[in-house]
């Protein structure tokens, strides 16, 4: 094969991709994403509008306009990088109120801490429930049952940094984490499980269990010691999905029926590499859109253009 007709495959390869990519981001692809339920879901933002915080903010409110999602599922670190002071903290506004103005996103918002989070006040990320209408989030770990058209989805939300020993055994930066009774939620979140029986289980944390990552293997370990084990004893649970590392992330590991899902960050994102279960990985920034019918749940991983980068299906 001469050089000419391989640069010519090369550039007709190119050309292909970018038309795919360009019918990724119409609203006639993203109908066909929609399911009986379906929600957004969007962690490590709180970068005050900066980096892709609003380009990806925006996209979200247009993308709402065809997905008609009913909540966005907001997994931590809305807050970068200390948390809130108070209700009053003028970071409400920037990092949230102003960033997420889309008339398609005042809706529910369900949200966990994250770590960033517990560098602040937790207690004012509680209380803000009561400032806005949007903002829900009732106790620090709880959760929350969607019912459409037949279909039943229960999203489990934990409070992962007092689960981990890096987080609780550092008062001075994380003040609010060794406050919090772990065995309290373990046993909660064990209790939850035992009861639930919806078609299809998420259960969301700031923190992952498996991932590819320069964080502490510690964090990890945690994780799989203290949540893994919950998560697999009533074989009911589809997806374990999370955010803190900064990229897309699906992790299925040998033998194991949960599908582990890292989330990107929704403004700064970081590299990626494959690891040991690794079925797909990208450094992109994004938000997933969670879409689930009585026979299938899928998680599509959307990057800041609009594009389906990768999606996790599950089917019945």
């Amino acid at each position: 094969m001469n050089l000419f007709f391989k640069k010519t495959i090369v550039l007709l390869f190119l050309s292909i991709v970018s038309i795919a990519s360009t019918i990724a981001q119409t609203p006639q692809t993203w109908e066909t994403l929609k399911g009986e339920i379906n929600l957004y879901m969007v962690n490590d933002m709180g970068r005050n509008g900066y980096y892709d915080q609003k380009t990806i903010a925006e996209l979200m409110g247009t993308m709402a306009e065809t997905i008609g999602p009913e909540c966005v599922i907001a997994a931590g670190d809305v807050h970068h990088f200390n948390g809130v002071a108070s209700v009053k903290d003028p970071l409400w506004t920037t990092n949230y109120e102003l960033i997420y103005s889309h008339p398609e996103l005042m809706l529910d918002w369900f949200s966990v801490c994250g770590n960033h989070e517990y560098r602040g006040n937790t207690q004012a990320v509680l209380d803000y429930a009561k400032v806005s209408r949007r903002w829900m989030i009732p106790s620090k770990y709880y959760t929350k049952v969607f019912n459409d058209h037949g279909t039943t989805l229960r999203i489990v939300f934990l409070d992962t940094t007092p689960l981990i020993d890096k987080y609780r055994n550092n008062p001075d930066v994380y003040p609010d984490a060794c406050k919090e009774d772990m065995q309290k939620q373990l046993t909660w979140l064990d209790q939850t499980l035992s009861k639930a029986k919806e078609d299809w289980i998420i259960v969301v944390g700031h923190h992952p269990i498996y991932a590819e990552t320069g964080k502490s293997a510690s964090e990890r370990l945690d994780m799989q010691k203290r949540v893994m084990p919950i998560l697999h004893k009533y074989n009911n649970v589809a997806i374990y999905a999370c955010g803190h590392i900064h990229n897309f992330q699906h992790i299925k590991m040998k033998g194991d029926a949960i599908d582990y899902v890292v989330n990107s960050a929704g403004a700064l994102s970081r590299k990626v590499k494959p690891i040991e279960g690794t079925v797909y990985c990208s450094p992109e920034p994004g938000f997933s859109v969670i879409a689930a019918s009585k026979s299938k749940l899928n998680l599509y991983m959307i990057d800041k253009k609009g594009n389906i980068l990768h999606t996790v299906t599950k089917t019945k």
